[in-house]
């Protein structure tokens, strides 16, 4: 079954040339895309989609989430706003609800937030474990996440839970917890800050984690300078996020990592790979923290993903569309970069930017042939309504892909 999307006003690619076509289509054939041109010369197809001036974007790829949880921390908000300042500790909360609530109701949230992303344009998304934190209930977490997520990621080093010695739970995090969650999860997370886990503990989950072959991530500098970026570019990590306190010495062993980065023709990539910086800007509103420095980043060299966090404490929205328009109002950011951010920088960060017909393992993030069919369609001319018409819905509709679902 093939489909044609026509009368496209503006296509942004997010391909390896940053192709913004105008007067553009689409084919759909199956889960991929099969043709992109102007369309005077779209071919036939099985069924057409009339695009209406609008434009066409990738999907969003929202790179850091934690969608498995339970329970509400409306009152931690209020006190946030209120005045009083963020901390690790809030997590606990959420543990306790989160054990308490059955396989079927957890599910059912996780689905529900799943949804609702989609509904806004998310076309492919990671989610965590870690409001488990005891072998049972990560497993748990883990296996439930593999039937809602795209990618899952095992963060049993998300905090300490009350009472516990900190060294002997990292054991745990490294051992016996690792061991149960290893057949659900293709990542690994360790929160490195001040109130979570310090650099020794970060160091050794880490290691276990990339001996037992997961891929690396590592939630660092949200709170003040710390180590989290430096281990992560040690560790050769996909990613660190939320990055919101950086040395010049961190922005230099980020840009650093990608030196030997070379693009080549339809996205496909040689030499060594580096450490995405993922900003969480709805994050950074809600803790009153400073915004990521996105655009020194992007200035220095260091590839950039924008991604929600969506978590109960401290950004409770799967909307990426407004993490887009924060990065342009607020962090300085172009449209064209900031949608990037959001769409290939998020498979950048996942490791799925690459992938066509010949490997059989399609890319997402951006739209060329072959690539996966996910398309986000906005009820307006251009992506720059997303920074221009701020806290206005969008979204016309959403192939997933090649299946609409919206």
């Amino acid at each position: 079954m093939s489909t044609l999307i026509t009368n496209i006003a503006e296509l942004m690619t997010q391909d390896a040339e940053h192709r913004v076509l105008k007067d553009a289509a689409v084919v759909i054939e199956g889960e991929r895309i099969s043709w992109i041109g102007p369309s005077s010369a779209a071919p036939a197809a099985d069924d057409s989609v009339d695009a209406g001036g609008r434009a066409l974007l990738p999907g969003w790829v929202d790179s850091h989430t934690h969608l498995i949880f339970a329970g509400d921390r409306t009152a931690e908000f209020e006190a946030r706003m209120a005045g009083e300042s963020y901390s690790a500790g809030g997590i606990a909360v959420t543990t306790g609800a989160t054990r308490e609530t059955g396989d079927f109701d957890l599910t059912r949230l996780a689905l529900g937030r799943v949804a609702e992303a989609v509904s806004q344009g998310t076309t492919y998304l990671e989610t965590k474990t870690g409001y488990g934190l005891d072998v049972e209930n990560e497993a748990r977490s883990a296996r439930i996440a593999s039937t809602v997520a795209d990618e899952v990621t095992y963060l049993g080093a998300h905090l300490v839970p009350a009472g516990a010695d900190a060294d002997a739970y990292t054991d745990l995090v490294c051992g016996p917890m690792l061991a149960a969650v290893r057949p659900y999860v293709s990542w690994a997370d360790v929160f490195c800050e001040q109130g979570a886990f310090n650099e020794g503990q970060s160091r050794r989950v880490l290691q276990a984690c990339k001996e037992a072959g997961l891929g690396l991530r590592v939630h660092g500098n949200q709170l003040g300078e710390g180590p989290g970026v430096q281990l992560a570019v040690e560790f050769g990590a996909a990613s660190v996020d939320h990055v919101n306190y950086l040395s010049a010495a961190d922005v230099d062993a980020l840009a650093g990592s990608w030196s030997g980065w070379q693009g080549a023709g339809n996205g496909l990539a040689a030499g060594g790979r580096g450490t995405v910086a993922t900003c969480l800007p709805a994050c950074d509103l809600s803790t009153r923290q400073p915004l990521a420095p996105g655009r020194e980043l992007l200035d220095a060299g260091v590839p950039v993903a924008l991604a929600s966090n969506c978590n109960p404490g401290t950004s409770y929205t799967s909307s990426m569309a407004f993490c887009v328009t924060t990065a342009v109002l607020q962090m300085r950011l172009s449209v064209h970069e900031a949608v990037r951010a959001a769409t290939y920088g998020g498979a950048l960060a996942l490791h799925r930017e690459v992938g066509n017909d010949v490997d059989g393992e399609r890319a997402v993030g951006s739209i060329a042939v072959g690539h996966r069919a996910d398309l986000h369609l906005l009820n307006a001319p251009s992506a720059t309504h997303l920074a221009y018409r701020p806290g206005i819905p969008l979204t016309h509709a959403v192939w997933r892909a090649g299946v609409r679902a919206r």
